[in-house]
């Protein structure tokens, strides 16, 4: 009769012996790149949850425009121009004013039949339309813009006696509608026509607070994304990215976070705020760059960088990442600033030899080593190591529970593990790798000790020539 066997035992009786391993087959868990989280604030939109936007063409519907003070929802089209593919949006801000209009019926003394409410508090300028379908005799239609753009449009039964009724039971039940309705009075039941008539209460967008933007970063936690990048310049929310992301990381999140300051800041004050980051985990862009008339710096610049981080593959580097459009540098250095920004862990941005905007180096802001090696001052570098990490977390996460920690377990574990290392050197993020069980903590218990050996790759970036000429009399 067979039997198993475990990895070094041998066996008195002669027979066949068998053992159960993961091979090269296992199906492993990939990675995404091109995702960016930001928080942010808006005069649309829901507060306080996370919203995935996969299509530039879908941000003024879902979070307004920037034509008021006080919303970027730019920046969230920045990101995309920076290469995202996705982004998770959260709008930050707590109370605020929804706007709000009456509609009235057709008595001869018009009374009040049906109020109109924005689902969200903000300053976005809406109207209404009440008309006929053109479409179906039976029916009235209710249209709700932003400007000259149709925000929603939903449909009601058309009838003297029970319009009020039908069209707060329409919109009410209408995923769509950007509205919600409630019935003031029954009147004659017939709603008066109009033509995009402004909401008379206008909407106040919700007050902004700095802890906003924690409660932001804690939703954020919870979904997965490559890159982090916010709304504001201000060295107190830094501060707070830059505690979110340190923190975050060290519970298994693995992102990146992208700030900058503009050009207004003096050139010594944004070298030093630079350098005060001092984490892998954080990147500063420092100027900034001009794609026809738009100028790029500070929290813009930081956008579309952040899309660019996101949607470049560990296999690659940032270092002479050209611009796509920018004709010109924002806040320009001489050699000796940009050496003395990259010291201080500084994304420049500077112009190549034929005039295009590129970045100097694909840096993050750790200056100060301390127990970290050099491979961690990289951006490159330093994803491919979070992608290492995320995909052998979770990759192995599936096995918690489901094996017995006996040889032939963690032999499991180390296919898993060994399974991403080989995926990653075939994919040139690695150059080599291994992953075995750390013999200096014995497996006990229901616990098991791996160790991930790893060499990541990094890009060619200095280049030494050497020019030897000889003159000779013929």
């Amino acid at each position: 009769m067979a039997d198993r066997y475990n990895i070094g035992e041998t066996k008195t009786r002669p027979g066949v012996h068998f053992r159960r391993e993961s091979g090269n087959e296992l199906n492993l868990t990939g990675y995404e790149d091109g995702i960016v989280a930001i928080a942010f604030r808006a005069n649309w939109g829901p507060l306080g949850e996370v919203v995935t936007i996969e299509n530039p063409a879908d941000i003024a519907a879902i979070f307004g425009d920037d034509s008021v003070a006080g919303s970027y929802t730019k920046l969230l089209r920045y990101i995309f121009q920076g290469g995202a593919t996705q982004i998770k949006a959260v709008r930050v801000g707590s109370g605020g004013t929804k706007a709000s209009i009456t509609l009235k019926d057709t008595a001869t003394t018009a009374a009040d039949v049906v109020t109109l409410t924005a689902k969200y508090a903000g300053t976005r300028a809406l109207t209404v339309t009440i008309k006929d379908s053109l479409s179906d005799a039976s029916k009235r239609e209710c249209i709700v813009y932003a400007g000259t753009t149709e925000l929603c449009n939903v449909a009601f039964d058309k009838g003297s006696a029970g319009e009020v009724d039908a069209i707060v039971a329409a919109i009410n039940a209408s995923e769509s509608a950007v509205v919600t309705a409630s019935k003031v009075a029954s009147g004659n039941g017939e709603l008066a026509s109009v033509a995009q008539a402004t909401f008379t209460t206008a909407g106040v967008s919700p007050t902004v607070q700095n802890t906003d933007y924690d409660a932001a970063f804690a939703l954020l936690e919870a979904v997965n994304w490559n890159v982090l990048c916010v709304d504001s310049e201000a060295s107190a929310i830094h501060t707070l990215v830059r505690t979110f992301i340190n923190r975050a990381n060290d519970a298994g999140l693995m992102g990146m976070a992208v700030i900058g300051e503009p050009t207004s800041v003096s050139y010594a004050t944004r070298k030093t705020d630079a350098a005060a980051n001092n984490s892998e985990n954080i990147v500063y862009c420092l100027n900034g760059f001009k794609i026809g008339d738009t100028t790029y710096e500070g929290m813009d610049a930081a956008a579309v960088a952040a899309g660019l981080v996101a949607y470049t593959p560990s296999n690659s580097s940032l270092t002479h990442t050209v611009i796509q459009g920018a004709n010109e540098v924002v806040g320009k250095l001489t050699n000796a600033q940009i050496i003395e920004c990259l010291k201080s862990g500084a994304l420049v941005f500077t112009a190549s030899s034929s005039g295009s905007v590129w970045i100097e180096q694909g840096i993050t802001t750790l200056v100060n080593l301390g127990d970290k090696d050099a491979g961690w001052k990289k951006i490159r570098r330093t994803r491919t190591r979070f992608e290492l990490m995320t995909r052998v977390n979770q990759n192995c996460e599936p096995v918690i529970g489901a094996v017995d920690n006996d040889s032939n377990g963690r032999a499991t574990v180390i296919a898993i593990g060994q399974g991403v290392i080989n995926a990653m050197i075939a994919e040139h993020k690695l150059l080599s790798g291994t992953f075995y069980e750390d013999t200096n903590n014995p497996a006990r218990g229901d616990s098991a000790w791996f160790v991930c050996d790893v060499v990541d790759l990094d890009s060619l970036e200095h280049i030494y020539l050497t020019y030897r000429f000889h003159f000779a009399e013929t």
